[in-house]
């Protein structure tokens, strides 16, 4: 199957009750695919006016207790972002996809990692976190985007799927095995069910008295991500247990470079890889560990450099390692050869 059709059978075996989308290329098949597929589950498939409404609607969607998804890509999740803060604030679950094109601007529609800033940092207003997952194959992507419906439901959090072009478009064999839950979820308390027989709620994110303060909120909010720092941190090492150089690279770019670290191995030189399955939480203590024995660290990436920002902040300050960045923005991706020279030039 093509990954973003697998996108659509994961969510909606996972539960997905409602999805709102609006078109943009190279994520397309998602809510076209949707649109076919959702009736036989019982499922809500809207095609919104714009990327601003389809993220409003999940606020609705999520605040009366359903679980839900929108996908977008690039330029159209910039445009979510207002939407995706006050759905952090509210503490509301849902999944949102990203299959990231080149930018900055419309850019182009060949896969990029330029988005990384965007989904780790909060590309929206105030002090928020996603949950930010990349698979880096299709079986993955089923399965990871199946899981995200639990991480966002336990920890009321937006969770996304962060892909790229290639990722979306590529056809590879995939088992689509039951949805099983993979945590104790929480009951939805929170969900605006109607008023019948207890007292009336509300989902809000603005806090103006001084008994509803917006710092306790925060301070609320910081200790669940703390928490989620803690238990969610995801990544695979490589044969990094005797590696001089560890590449850093995530989703399609990890997948690339294992070829180029087989090839180097070949040649007797020692190198491993790193591979955050979650960005955020970044898996820092992976790179930490790995620094006790490694000397020198490449951040593989389909951007200027981005992620190479987390891999030096993970080292503490660390003396005599060095960390490189490999990458270009715009729509460029690594073959296995770029790597493994890259690999090569850093011996000498």
């Amino acid at each position: 199957m093509k990954g973003n059709e697998v996108i659509v059978e994961a969510a909606l075996n996972a539960g997905c009750k409602f999805y709102a989308g609006y078109p943009i290329t190279p994520q397309n098949e998602i809510p076209e695919y949707m649109s076919k597929r959702a009736p036989a589950f019982n499922s809500i498939f809207i095609q919104a006016e714009a990327e601003l409404s389809a993220i409003n609607m999940l606020f609705g969607a999520s605040a009366v207790g359903a679980r839900c998804m929108t996908s977008s890509s690039s330029p159209g999740i910039a445009l979510k972002q207002e939407g995706i803060s006050y759905i952090a604030a509210g503490e509301l679950p849902c999944v949102i996809v990203n299959i990231v094109r080149g930018g900055p601007g419309l850019g182009n529609i060949k896969a990029a990692q330029s988005d990384y800033f965007q989904a780790t940092k909060g590309g929206g207003h105030g002090d928020y976190h996603m949950i930010v997952i990349t698979p880096h194959t299709v079986q993955e992507l089923y399965d990871l985007t199946m899981k995200s419906f639990d991480y966002a439901d336990y920890y009321r959090n937006p969770v996304m799927i962060l892909g790229d072009g290639i990722l979306g478009q590529m056809f590879e064999p995939v088992e689509l095995t039951p949805y099983k839950p993979i945590l104790q979820l929480p009951p939805k308390d929170f969900a605006l069910t109607g008023c019948k027989g207890r007292e009336p709620r509300v989902v809000k994110t603005l806090f103006l008295y001084p008994n509803d303060s917006l710092m306790k909120h925060n301070i609320h909010l910081d200790e669940k991500y703390k928490k989620i720092q803690k238990e969610l941190t995801l990544v695979e090492e490589y044969k990094t247990e005797d590696a001089e150089i560890i590449l850093v690279a995530y989703g399609i770019t990890a997948r690339i470079a294992k070829g180029a670290i087989e090839q180097a191995r070949k040649d007797n030189i020692k190198v491993g890889l790193i591979r955050p399955i979650t960005v955020w939480p970044f898996p820092s203590k992976s790179i930490a560990k790995a620094s006790e024995h490694c000397k020198k660290f490449i951040s593989v990436e389909m951007s200027n450099g981005q992620m190479v920002e987390d891999v030096k902040l993970a080292l503490f300050g660390k003396s005599g390692i060095k960390v490189e960045h490999f990458g270009i923005g715009g729509g460029w991706y690594p073959s296995k050869t770029n790597i493994y020279d890259k690999i090569k030039e850093s011996v000498k």
